[in-house]
């Protein structure tokens, strides 16, 4: 039994993921600077460190880091499921390789977590390298996603 779409539909399916990865992009920025406050309420001291606490960058880091884990791996899952139904297959390459990489970091760097609310130190030092060599290779993605859009909309 085969799904079969209207052309207009399968054009529009295209645009899904990377809007919602731009999105993600931005939220990760996010994370990062929501991160780094967590970092400096950790190591301030007397009213600095009162004051950093009020901002509740640790609730909030944790909170946009499980949006980010969950929308992460839906994107992944929507944007494989998108290609094969336009096109009866998988592109196997750079952009499809790093995706499921970058979907494998952000849940480990997420099952740090538990480890990490522990004080284990590893823990973080891990998080944080996981965290920036994902934002990285999602920068890169964003770039190599916005070529594939351009010969999506050249067949068209």
């Amino acid at each position: 039994m085969s799904l079969e779409l209207s052309p207009e539909i399968k054009f529009w399916l295209n645009f899904i993921h990377p809007v919602l990865m731009w999105v993600l992009l931005g939220v990760s920025i996010y994370a990062l600077y929501l991160g780094i406050k967590v970092r400096q309420t950790r190591s301030a001291e007397g009213d600095v460190k009162k004051e950093l606490i009020k901002g509740r960058y640790n609730v909030k880091h944790y909170q946009v880091g499980s949006v980010l884990l969950g929308l992460m791996v839906i994107g992944a899952i929507a944007a494989m499921a998108v290609t094969y139904l336009n096109n009866q297959k998988l592109f196997f390459g750079p952009h499809l390789i790093a995706g499921l990489a970058m979907t494998g970091m952000i849940a480990i760097s997420a099952s740090l977590s538990p480890f990490m609310q522990k004080g284990q130190d590893w823990a973080r030092y891990t998080h944080i390298v996981l965290n920036a060599a994902l934002l990285a290779l999602f920068s890169w993605q964003a770039v190599s996603g916005v070529q594939i859009i351009q010969n999506i909309l050249s067949k068209s």
